[in-house]
């Protein structure tokens, strides 16, 4: 197999579905290399956001992936960096949705870098991630030596994740969906922690009256992307909590992947 790797294009402001919040700061792939990286300690050894970064990208053109697109952000002075790339493969020929990997990684301790596999819908840039995949456990004396051999772990279980995906969205479409089992599906996202209370409304309104006709069928899809509209409007750490919480919410509903 030959392998395509397309240079992804500087992002100046976000996608839609980019998953900013207050605070947040878009930056373009080049302004990482400038983002200072804090002195290590005898126990804590920080890697820089541009390395997290160009290994990810490796490993991925390792695997056959193309990069399509890309989007970079910083929150809390630069400690925190979020990353949505597009990506597809050779041979996938799917036209309404496509694969992205999120990236995170912090320097103020507050996670170690990781991954996280995801879907985003053409038609509302929507995005929905599932499986998140941790490059190292903690920043400590041996991260950087062992990171080369850690992401390509990491992108390897990504890609088993990348196609349980498809075959979960395409599982969804097929399962149709009354309203007052649309209404009970709701409800059970609070226990799940999918929604908050306050979020209801919007979830409902779009399930009721969706803004894309691609969501007028009556299944499982289309709710799903009613609930994944909420999730524009939060940060991406809870987005990817909300997203797996997503998934396995609709997984038990559905029945998806022998979850029964």
């Amino acid at each position: 197999m030959n392998i395509i790797m397309n240079e992804p294009p500087v992002a100046q402001k976000p996608p839609r579905g980019m998953l900013l919040h207050c605070g947040a700061e878009v930056v373009s792939r080049q302004d990482l290399w400038t983002v200072p990286t804090p002195d290590r300690t005898q126990s804590w050894y920080p890697i820089p956001h541009s390395t997290v970064l160009t290994e990810v990208e490796d490993q991925l053109q390792g695997c056959g992936f193309t990069i399509t697109d890309s989007a970079h952000s910083l929150t809390h002075d630069g400690s925190r960096y979020f990353a949505v790339l597009s990506i597809n493969i050779r041979g996938r020929n799917i036209s309404d949705h496509g694969w992205v990997v999120g990236i995170r990684n912090s320097h103020d301790k507050t996670f170690p870098a990781g991954l996280v596999a995801g879907s985003r819908v053409f038609v509302c840039d929507n995005l929905s991630f599932y499986g998140q995949v941790s490059i190292s456990r903690k920043h400590t004396r041996w991260a950087m030596r062992d990171l080369h051999q850690l992401t390509a772990r990491a992108v390897g279980q990504l890609g088993d994740r990348l196609i349980q995906l498809d075959q979960r969205i395409e599982h969804y479409k097929q399962v149709e969906v009354g309203d007052a089992r649309a209404h009970d599906i709701v409800i059970r996202s609070l226990d799940a922690g999918v929604v908050t209370t306050t979020q209801l409304p919007e979830v409902l309104q779009e399930w009721r009256s969706p803004n894309h006709e691609a969501f007028e069928p009556r299944t499982a899809w289309s709710l799903f992307n009613a609930f994944t509209e909420t999730h524009k409007k939060v940060n991406p750490h809870t987005a990817l909590r909300r997203g797996e919480a997503l998934y396995g919410l609709f997984d038990t509903e559905t029945g998806a992947l022998g979850s029964n």
